[in-house]
């Protein structure tokens, strides 16, 4: 077979004079060939004009594309493999060949069919797309895999990532919200995948039926909520890109945090250094792109989104609420009434009569019970044994003042005496400060005789009169005088006799 050298070797001869009757007896080659060599610059390379001939597996190859027509409408990891589909040709249809040839077919047949896509572009501002990816970061209790919020525009590819305990909906509205405020604008689409947590219900085409909470989301932003096709996630292309870039380049190595905080600061910071970063065959930075993202964008709203979702429930004869398997306490008042459960991703409000009245950090353990205890000191003053009984009050992280206090109270008062006084002084916190009542703890703990009438005359006076309370420990450098430096003068009990001897004259 000639090569392209032999051509340019006679291609040359003949350049240089020498006739195609000389060339074809100089390089062994007909002169037919020699014309077709001056004709092209080069070989041409070949090329079947016709399948090559399959003694064994050409009678099987109508029952492989049938086999391959089919598998197009079965789920995707219940489609035929080469090797599975060999052996059904071999142990159910007779095949006597090897398995490469099948493969070899197989490989052919499918790359027919792959998909071709078609260079899309974006408008500035128009579309935002979100997905969730996982690292694994190591936390001072250990290494736990995080769940990270990912958007990324499609015009400029500038990015956000919030790091989160958990991809419910609530972390999704929340993560959304992070991150308008991070662009400090609001796209006109939002693509996601079709997570459960965001689509409610799939129907034929790109009609979907949003989660009700991401429904209010996007009324309360006025963007329009899109959704990939199932399993295409390569519709949103700069999503899944982020994710590949936060495993293999921004938490590679393992990264440390002291918790999640830490770890958004450290997120924040790899978004915003993006900014200075140009992408493959783009001449701007993408901080350049994202100024005419930002320009095109919507505005935000006067108030942001209230990042929650929203649950009836109804309080029990404990003054607690379910909400997502744990039970979370509310005040006394509430008890047997309707109320409204709002969770966050960190913590769980309790809404009645249009009011907050209840706050908890979130749990997201199951059969757990959050508990207040200011919450239950209504209910101690008729109950006052459940003071050493009940968990929520018996492990109550009081200052060690309050224990002395007690302590006290019982050896000047009795056991059960000095505990309902100890209770008067505990009540005073649900409508005090701890601070202002530990004060006035620790400076009735010097004086005698002592008793919770003076403990409460002593927080409530200052409420009063806004005076402060005594200081707990005296100070030579303290402006306030000691009431032990004040010095009363003694009743004068001679006027007051002068004053009946008056009254009795005039009687006379």
């Amino acid at each position: 077979m000639l090569t392209v050298d032999d051509y340019g070797t006679i291609r040359r001869a003949f350049r240089d004079g020498m006739s195609i009757r000389a060339i074809a007896r100089t390089f062994g080659h007909s002169r037919r060939k020699v014309r077709q060599i001056l004709g092209e610059p080069q070989p041409k390379p070949y090329t079947r004009s016709k399948s090559p001939p399959a003694p064994m597996l050409g009678a099987f190859h109508g029952l492989i594309d049938a086999i391959l027509k089919a598998d197009e409408d079965a789920p995707r990891k219940q489609r035929h493999t080469a090797m599975q589909l060999f052996r059904r040709l071999r142990d159910e249809h007779g095949y006597p060949g090897g398995y490469d040839q099948v493969r070899r077919y197989i490989g052919r047949q499918r790359q027919d069919h792959r998909e071709t896509f078609i260079p899309l572009a974006h408008d500035p501002g128009q579309r935002l797309e979100a997905d969730f990816g996982h690292i694994h970061v190591d936390f001072p209790e250990g290494r736990r895999l995080v769940p990270v919020l990912i958007t990324a525009w499609a015009y400029s590819n500038y990015p956000f990532a919030q790091a989160m305990p958990t991809e419910r909906t609530e972390a999704i509205l929340a993560g959304m919200v992070e991150g308008f405020l991070f662009f400090g604008c609001v796209p006109h689409e939002v693509w996601w995948d079709n997570p459960t947590t965001v689509v409610r219900q799939i129907f034929k085409g790109r009609e979907r039926r949003p989660n009700e909470r991401y429904a209010a989301l996007a009324s309360h932003y006025a963007f329009e909520p899109l959704f990939c096709m199932p399993a295409k996630g390569n519709e949103k292309p700069y999503a899944e890109t982020r994710v590949r870039v936060l495993q293999r380049q921004w938490a590679t190595p393992v990264p440390q945090a002291a918790d999640l905080t830490a770890l958004n600061l450290v997120l924040r910071d790899r978004c915003l250094g993006e900014a200075s970063r140009s992408v493959d065959g783009r001449a701007e930075s993408i901080g350049q792109r994202f100024l005419r993202d930002r320009a095109e964008a919507l505005p935000l709203p006067a108030y942001p989104f209230d990042a929650c979702i929203t649950q009836a429930a109804q309080v029990d004869k404990y003054q607690t609420v379910h909400f997502d398997k744990n039970r979370y306490s509310v005040p006394r008042h509430c008890a047997y009434q309707a109320v409204t459960v709002k969770g966050y991703v960190d913590s769980v409000a309790v809404v009645a009569g249009g009011q907050v009245v209840a706050q908890h950090a979130r749990s997201y353990g199951h059969d757990e019970q959050i508990l207040e205890p200011l919450h239950y000191l209504a209910a101690l003053g008729r109950r006052p044994a459940a003071l050493d009984h009940a968990p929520v009050l018996r492990h109550w992280q009081l200052p060690e003042s309050f224990g002395r206090l007690r302590q006290a109270l019982e050896e000047q008062h009795g056991a059960r005496a000095g505990a309902r006084q100890y209770l008067r002084v505990l009540q005073l916190l649900a409508e005090h400060p701890l601070v202002r009542v530990q004060q006035a703890v620790e400076s009735s703990l010097r004086r005698e005789p002592l008793q919770a009438e003076r403990i409460i005359a002593l927080v409530q006076r200052p409420v009063a009169s806004s005076e402060p309370i005594p200081p707990v420990t005296s100070s030579c450098h303290s402006s306030v005088t000691p009431l032990c430096q004040y010095e009363v003068p003694r009743p004068d009990l001679g006027r007051f006799d002068q004053l009946l001897s008056q009254g009795d004259s005039e009687d006379g």
